[in-house]
């Protein structure tokens, strides 16, 4: 008889982290929108460099036309779903993708379900 291991639970809440980040539909424009910053975002008025760095939460406030409460929870979101990553610089937090991240929770799906 065969019987299959249990992945860890950890795992479990890993993946529904990223699925209910996912689930709203501004949260995944937004991390859409990061894979190519210099397309979507001001990078003239950009104090960093949008690639290494990220995008100023301002300017992504900016394009959604959402209060900065608001962005600043979608973003958090984001963070601890293990999509993006933030930087401060000076008084601005700065957000990009986790590549690497995202390729490993891709191979995690290929592999769980």
């Amino acid at each position: 008889m065969t019987t299959r291991t249990e992945d860890p639970p950890d795992l479990a809440e890993q993946l529904l982290d990223v699925f209910k980040a996912l689930a709203n539909p501004v949260r995944l424009q937004v991390l859409q929108w990061l894979r190519d910053p210099e397309l979507h975002f001001p990078v003239e008025r950009a104090i960093a460099d949008p690639r290494e760095v990220g995008v100023c939460v301002s300017h992504i406030q900016e394009k959604l036309g959402l209060a900065q409460s608001t962005v600043s929870a979608y973003m958090a979101s984001l963070q601890r779903a293990g999509l993006v990553r933030s930087t401060r610089v000076g008084k601005w937090t700065h957000y990009r993708r986790d590549e690497e991240r995202i390729a490993e929770i891709v191979g995690l799906l290929g592999r769980s379900l």
